[in-house]
């Protein structure tokens, strides 16, 4: 199936691995111009020819930026812009995940996860407006988790932080139909990634017997469709809303969570 996003320029935050790089794949894979974003430059590199072997396009470029720092979001952005001559797509993927109780969460904690995931997804629309704006076909796929729908115990910050992205969705979903800017959000559940991959080189360190597949299985084992989901999944679902295909979509939110929401 043809998406219609050749020549689209895409800025994707959270780019050099997981869903962000998986979503990059895709697009690159349908002729889009595509700008990852991350803060580790040699990640990022690793990340670009992955994706470009993979594609097949040369179209591929990682910009080192801190969506934190406002200033720094602006000077990538103008960079993708100079480069590939305008923008039409943000996906707002940049985070990690982050989960305590109310008595052990610190405000350390508290702000650092709101900084990324919230503030940083405000600087990178805030920045990008003018220039999707400018498109013919803009689209903002914001990525957030079951858990900012129906949060359960001991999932703060994260879980609030993702609601909070769920809340920006409709609300700019809204504000700027009007300009034929479509936001939505993609609520990823348990997927394979770098995250989970850590957790597990730390459980084999203790015991080598424990493989990464038996961890795979241990992770998907609650999910109702009885395995992990891989980010190639999520990635080609965020590719589809930034796509010509669903150009009368906007201010939804799509589970990419194996049914384990509870929640539509």
């Amino acid at each position: 199936m043809d998406l219609g996003l050749a020549g689209k320029v895409a800025f994707i935050t959270g780019g050099s691995d997981g869903i962000g790089k998986a979503a990059a794949a895709a697009m690159a894979a349908e002729g889009a111009k595509v700008a990852i974003i991350a803060r580790t430059q040699s990640k990022l590199d690793e990340a670009v020819a992955d994706i470009k072997a993979e594609s097949g396009s040369g179209d591929v470029i990682g910009v080192s930026t801190d969506v934190r720092d406002e200033s720094s979001v602006k000077a990538a952005i103008d960079r993708v812009v100079g480069e590939f001559g305008g923008l039409d797509i943000l996906v707002n993927n940049a985070g990690t995940s982050s989960a305590s109780t109310l008595e052990d969460m610190t405000n350390d904690q508290l702000s650092e996860d709101l900084q990324l995931k919230v503030f940083g997804a405000v600087y990178c629309m805030r920045n990008a407006l003018p220039h999707l704006r400018k498109s013919s076909a803009a689209a903002v796929v914001n990525t957030t988790t079951p858990g900012g729908k129906a949060a359960g115990p001991g999932t703060q910050p994260t879980s609030l932080s993702r609601s909070a992205g769920i809340s920006l969705t409709k609300a700019w979903s809204k504000e700027f139909a009007p300009e034929n800017i479509r936001v939505n959000t993609v609520c990823v559940g348990v997927l394979k990634s770098g995250q989970h991959r850590t957790r597990w080189e730390t459980m084999n360190a203790k015991d080598s017997s424990y493989t990464l597949e038996d961890h795979w299985k241990k992770v998907g084992s609650g999910v109702p469709i009885g395995r992990i989901g891989e980010a190639k999944e999520a990635g080609d679902a965020i590719a589809f809303l930034c796509s010509e295909r669903a150009s009368y979509i906007t201010g939804a939110s799509l589970n990419v969570d194996g049914g384990t929401s509870p929640v539509v």
